[in-house]
């Protein structure tokens, strides 16, 4: 893919963090919705938490889940942070596919049910709690950026490099600058 220029990096980052954290807010909003519906005695609060968790469903689940996955593989595909250089972003990619795939086939499903019966179990406190953690993890390496390079990362970093030194020997004594390929005269 062609890198991304400055401001369709910074425009895509805008819409991806944002969109990140809107998933974040969601599961939040989810989880709060599922411990009512649980936790209530009252049969009207627990239907309404329900019917409230199912809206979220039908509307924001897949747009969110399937807009945050997209935006970060075209932002990892489209900087120098690449998909699989990196081990944050590699786990960060696989994790956002599986919260994704969740949400869209096992979430949605499980909130739909439990908003016929009008009724919560334990799986729509467990399953936004889970995804309210992996969110929150997901948002922690995303600032941290641990574990350094993949395999693949450090082979590419070595051969650009092996790149550039070739690059510098061939134009020594031709009025190349050593630290840049650029001309200097």
């Amino acid at each position: 893919m062609k890198p991304l220029n400055r401001s369709a990096r910074r425009s895509l980052l805008v819409a991806h963090v944002s969109i990140s954290v809107s998933w974040l807010g969601l599961t939040v909003g989810l989880l709060t919705l599922g411990i009512t519906a649980f936790l209530t005695g009252d049969p009207a609060t627990a239907r309404a938490a329900t019917r409230a968790m199912k809206i979220f469903g039908d509307w924001l689940i897949v747009p969110v889940a399937l807009f945050s996955l997209l935006s970060g593989l075209v932002l990892a595909l489209g900087t120098p942070w690449g998909l699989a250089r990196h081990r944050w972003v590699w786990t960060k990619f696989w994790l956002t596919l599986i919260t994704a795939a969740l949400s869209v086939f096992s979430l949605r499903p499980g909130i739909n049910e439990a908003a016929a019966r009008g009724s919560a179990d334990i799986d729509l406190v467990v399953a936004p709690s889970v995804a309210t953690a992996t969110y929150l993890f997901i948002t922690a390496i995303s600032l941290l950026k641990p574990w350094g390079m993949t395999r693949r990362g450090r082979r590419l970093r070595g051969s650009a490099r092996a790149g550039t030194a070739g690059a510098r020997e061939a134009g020594a004594g031709k009025g190349v600058d050593e630290r840049s390929p650029r001309r200097t005269a």
